[in-house]
């Protein structure tokens, strides 16, 4: 089959693509810079300028384009993570609706951050409130634009991503350094929730619902045991054989990275409720599976 992937050649993107390629179907990449990959077996490197009438029937969009959220949230910083998801997804809802046949599925990378934040409550695919904060209302838009496949009658799924944990990428690198060095703790009071995932089950959870027909909307690719912030580092120290030193004050991190700190000082229970209602296994659904996994 062919799968068109915005994001192909980013951290998750690149997962998905692995998995997809053994399998033998065919990648059409996006990328705002074609030029500096070379087509390889079952990968097409494209603009994201394509004539959309030039592609081959395409079955499947996948959309995991967006700007980092690492980093401290300047003005202009959340200006462009607004931008870059909105307008991305702007672009790739008018390409379908260009192509020559429609496709059969649309993913729509998302985020837990949907939810808002909380230390009690437990979220699921079936929670309808949101969030309050910058990170919430980003990913209401975002799901807003891709509305607009979901109304063709495409199959549309909002694949919204916890904390995803891979080898010297994503979140886990700077979660773990301050372990590492001897001079990590838990944040604040350690009670927050952090909702992980294995960079593996998430692209295996992604390919899973590229192909149940019976899954669609809101899909939590998160592990099904989500840790508390403080039971999250006694994990990472047991398994890098640390000792646990104080913890790290809220301001510090408040100080260190704005307001994409509420990220990390809060936190969400999210429960990955439609991927295991509809049959999906996950390889690393414990923590310490996963982090071992990643060393």
């Amino acid at each position: 089959m062919n799968f068109l992937i915005t994001g192909a050649t980013g951290f998750i993107g690149r997962h998905l693509t692995d998995q997809l390629t053994q399998k033998g179907h065919q990648i059409y990449a996006l990328t705002r810079s074609p030029n500096k990959y070379e087509d390889k077996d079952h990968v097409t490197y494209l603009s994201y300028d394509v004539n959309p009438k030039e592609l081959p029937t395409i079955h499947g969009v996948i959309n995991l384009a967006g700007e980092s959220l690492s980093g401290y949230w300047t003005n202009a910083k959340q200006k462009e993570i607004r931008y870059s998801r909105i307008e991305v997804t702007r672009h790739i809802v008018r390409l379908v609706q260009q192509l020559k046949e429609r496709p059969k599925v649309f993913i729509n990378g998302s985020a837990v951050g949907y939810y808002g934040t909380s230390t009690e409550m437990i979220f699921t695919e079936q929670t309808i409130e949101t969030g309050d904060d910058f990170l919430s209302s980003v990913v209401v838009d975002w799901e807003n634009e891709a509305k607009q496949i979901e109304s063709t009658g495409i199959r549309t799924i909002y694949a919204r991503f916890g904390i995803v944990l891979g080898k010297n990428e994503g979140s886990l690198p700077l979660m773990e350094l301050p372990v590492k060095l001897f001079v990590g703790g838990k944040i604040g009071d350690g009670e927050q929730w952090i909702s992980w995932v294995h960079v593996e089950d998430a692209a295996r959870l992604l390919s899973f619902c590229l192909f149940e027909e019976t899954i669609k909307g809101p899909v939590n690719i998160t592990a099904p045991a989500p840790k508390r912030n403080k039971d999250f580092y006694q994990t990472l120290a047991r398994v890098y054989k640390r000792p646990l030193w104080l913890p790290v004050p809220r301001l510090f991190m408040r100080i260190a990275l704005g307001e994409m700190s509420e990220i990390i000082t809060k936190g969400q229970f999210v429960y990955p409720k439609k991927a295991i209602d509809c049959g999906f296994t996950f390889h690393y659904p414990k923590l310490p599976e996963a982090l071992a996994s990643l060393r």
